[in-house]
Parts: C-alpha cells; sequence; structure tokens
C-alpha cells in the first residue's frame, strides 16, 4: 500500500509546488469517496500535489489505486475526530508548506436520529464533532502549514441546507447536519477573522446537489426517494475549485460560495 512519498521526493514536491504559480500543495479530508476523491483526481491532474486524507485508507481502493498511478499523490490516514490523529499527521508534515488545505470530510447521520420526535443527544454530537469541529481541528493544526505557503487559503465544503435565511423552507428536514453546515460557517468565519493578518484566506463553498452517496441517502431518507437534479461530483468539484481559485479576503466573507460562482446568504 502506497501511503507516503520517499522524504527527498516529498521536499522536492513541496519546493515545486510553493515555487511554481501553476502547482501548488493541497492536502483534503474525506478523499476516498465521492467529493474529497474528485477533489483529489482534479488537483492531481492539474499537477498539483496533493495528500488525500481518509480514515481507512486500506480500504480505499479507487483512492489507491490513483495514488498508484499518480506520483504526486499521497495517501494519509486521519480521522478527523481524533485528535491524536489529526497531531501525528501535523507533526509529520511539520514545516512543510500546505497551499490550499480542503476540509471535506463530514456525515449526514442516521434519519431516525435527527427528526421532530426521535432527537438523541449522541447522534447530535458525532454530526456536530465531525462536521464542525472536524474543519476546525485540522484547520487549527495545519495553521502554520498554510501560513507557510503560497496561496494561504482554508476552506471548508458546507451545504445550502446550513443556510439559517433559507431554512423556513425545508420541513422535516435532518436537524443535526443542518447545524453542524450552519456552525461550520460561523467557525470557519472567526478562523478567517484570526487568521487574516497573517494573509489566510478562508471561505466555505457549497457543491449545490451533487450525486454522492451522501446525496442519495438524503433524497431517500428525506425525500422519499424522488428524484432530485443534481450535478455529477465532477461537475460540483470542478465548479468548487474555480471558486477557489478566484477567491480573495473580499469574497470570502460575502457567505456560501456556491460551485456555480452564486452566493447564498448565511
Amino acid at each position: 500500500m502506497k501511503n507516503l512519498f520517499p522524504p527527498l521526493c516529498v521536499a522536492l514536491l513541496g519546493a515545486t509546488a510553493v515555487g511554481a504559480a501553476s502547482a501548488a500543495t493541497v492536502l483534503v479530508t474525506g478523499s476516498d469517496r465521492g467529493l474529497g476523491l474528485e477533489f483529489t483526481k482534479q488537483y492531481a491532474a492539474r499537477g498539483d500535489t496533493v495528500i488525500a486524507t481518509c480514515r481507512h485508507p486500506d480500504k480505499a481502493m479507487e483512492l489507491q489505486s490513483l495514488a498508484h498511478d499518480k506520483r504526486n499523490v499521497v495517501v494519509e490516514r486521519l480521522d478527523v475526530n481524533d485528535d491524536d490523529q489529526v497531531k501525528t499527521l501535523a507533526a509529520k508534515y511539520h514545516g512543510r508548506p500546505i497551499d490550499l488545505l480542503v476540509n471535506n470530510a463530514g456525515v449526514l447521520g442516521e434519519r431516525e436520529d435527527q427528526t421532530l420526535g426521535t432527537l438523541s443527544r449522541k447522534a447530535f454530537h458525532d454530526v456536530m464533532d465531525v462536521n464542525a469541529f472536524g474543519p476546525l481541528a485540522v484547520s487549527q493544526a495545519f495553521r502554520d502549514n498554510v501560513i507557510a505557503s503560497h496561496e494561504k487559503k482554508i476552506v471548508a465544503v458546507t451545504s445550502g441546507l446550513g443556510s439559517i435565511s433559507r431554512s423556513g423552507g425545508m420541513p422535516k428536514g435532518p436537524y443535526y447536519y443542518r447545524m453542524s453546515k450552519a456552525a461550520v460557517n460561523m467557525g470557519l468565519q472567526a478562523l478567517g477573522a484570526d487568521l487574516k493578518s497573517q494573509g489566510v484566506i478562508v471561505a466555505v463553498v457549497s457543491p449545490g446537489a451533487s450525486d454522492t452517496q451522501m446525496f442519495a441517502a438524503f433524497t431517500d431518507d428525506y425525500r422519499g426517494g424522488r428524484k432530485i437534479a443534481a450535478n455529477t461530483p465532477a461537475q460540483s468539484v470542478a465548479g468548487m475549485i474555480t471558486v477557489i481559485d478566484k477567491l480573495d479576503a473580499a469574497r470570502a466573507t460575502e457567505g456560501i460560495l456556491n460551485y456555480d460562482g452564486t452566493v447564498t446568504a448565511w
């Protein structure tokens, strides 16, 4: 199983990513499927070095195959809910500039635990830990890497379901998932305020409706399996990458930045 580059190769790739305008070093969480895997594919395809993390690298066959074929993809174990793993990986990459941190890892949670009448305190904490605290924990651990880079960008993948201004239009939705996305929106804005003086740009991006396993579970549990028009993961990620490429400090505070260039109000 390929899960790291030789030290010299890592150092050379890092130097190339920082020095060349067309290449960067990108760390992506939740890279084993869906949007995270697609982020890894697209950044690697354009020549960026990708540190692709997931909870179970030994089971991530498609990601491992990609890393086997692409010398600029390195697979690392990371559960964003495990503080020891976060600290260990950050220590491994100490001093390595990371141009872009993509906090993608997230969970939907089970329907029976987050609808009115069946609310579960434990399930609430489980969803909030991954979706809201996870991005903060990873961003905190790797902030010096981002500060040392050329691009200096941190993003989290959020959802329009986390928009408070739009919340009244969706009865019987997933409480914790929606709350967790509203929370990560606020958390990333607070992070951006703290890191602004060091030149770091922090924002949240949304893929819109994207045909992933999570989206399929959402439509089954909350829409009775009814078909909803959705992008492919490739379309959503391509759009988000374009938004991230153009991201500046002013744009980062406007609201939820959608894959198609529009903005959804907080």
